[in-house]
């Protein structure tokens, strides 16, 4: 397939270039910013423009689109920038892959639509969470994906030529990560492995780049079309953490996670799709970076 990818020299745009790279498709980045390393080609669009991307599709083609630009991360600009961008670039892919007919639409949520970490408090209706847990974004952010979620349910229902989805990739961890690189939040993973206060207000969710790429690999060339408009948790099997979560969050005591049990289900990815995350961070931290935790971790002493 010809495969379009925005954002695809963001931290999770890197792996997916590979991935499908690697998968024998046919890849174009589509960003602002060069991805490097990525011997496909690269095209700069900006993709707030009313036509322009519109038109670039039109000229290219496409089967498949990846949208996965955005501003990535909470509070990293003004809110109401944050709300605009990252709405009306989702609006402006998915409404040119429906006027040109590309075949399949994958565009990136995340996890923040759960509404985890509001100051005025919240607890989940029950764990380990899954896409049928009602959602309650409190910052522009988690809002705006949100949107992006409304948006491809919006497409979906208006035809059936165009396969559209949405994905939430947990925290993503980037190859370099493991050995130590500051992850988007600044810290490095062993930073957040140490001090749970890091990790907490995200439920210690995290996923590997390399995992969730391998899962835009899969909607892509599986997901059938009663998958129209459906929506992916992308997590790893475990949780960002020392201890058990039960330890860790108050309202996990009474839960059915055990040991090292992620509070985000990605059942929904395996049935569907045979996905499966390979990659753990007991796995993949540098013997090095390993040395840093303050304390053993369960099943790697």
């Amino acid at each position: 397939m010809k495969i379009l990818v925005t954002g695809g020299a963001g931290r999770l745009g890197r792996s997916t270039l590979d991935a499908l790279t690697a998968a024998s498709h046919e890849v174009v980045s589509v960003d602002r910013v060069t991805a490097p390393g990525f011997g496909g080609r690269q095209v700069d669009i900006d993709l707030a423009h009313p036509t322009a991307f519109s038109d670039f599709v039109a000229a290219e083609t496409p089967d498949a689109i990846v949208h996965l630009a955005a501003i990535a991360v909470p509070f990293s600009a003004p809110e109401g920038v944050i709300l605009d961008t990252n709405s009306r670039l989702a609006f402006t892919v998915l409404d040119a892959a429906r006027e040109h007919g590309v075949a399949r639409v994958l565009a990136a949520s995340s996890p923040t639509v759960m509404g985890y970490g509001s100051p005025t408090g919240w607890q989940p209706d029950y764990l380990p969470l899954d896409e049928e847990h009602r959602a309650r974004p409190w910052n522009a952010y988690a809002l705006s994906k949100q949107l992006v979620e409304n948006l491809v349910a919006m497409f979906a229902r208006q035809q059936t030529s165009t396969l559209f989805g949405a994905f939430r990739p947990c925290f993503v961890i980037s190859p370099g990560e493991w050995a130590g690189a500051p992850t988007q939040q600044g810290h490095t993973v062993v930073d957040r492995l140490n001090d749970p206060s890091l990790a907490a207000v995200s439920l210690f969710n995290y996923v590997d780049a390399r995992d969730a790429a391998d899962f835009v690999v899969a909607w892509v060339e599986r997901a059938g079309a009663d998958a129209n408009g459906e929506v992916f948790f992308v997590g790893a099997s475990d949780a960002l953490a020392l201890a058990p979560l039960r330890e860790l969050l108050p309202y996990a005591a009474a839960s059915e996670l055990d040991g090292t049990a992620p509070a985000f289900s990605s059942a929904h990815a395996t049935d569907r799709l045979g996905w499966a995350p390979t990659r753990s961070w007991r796995t993949e931290l540098t013997p090095d970076q390993r040395a840093l935790l303050v304390a053993p971790a369960e099943g790697t002493s």
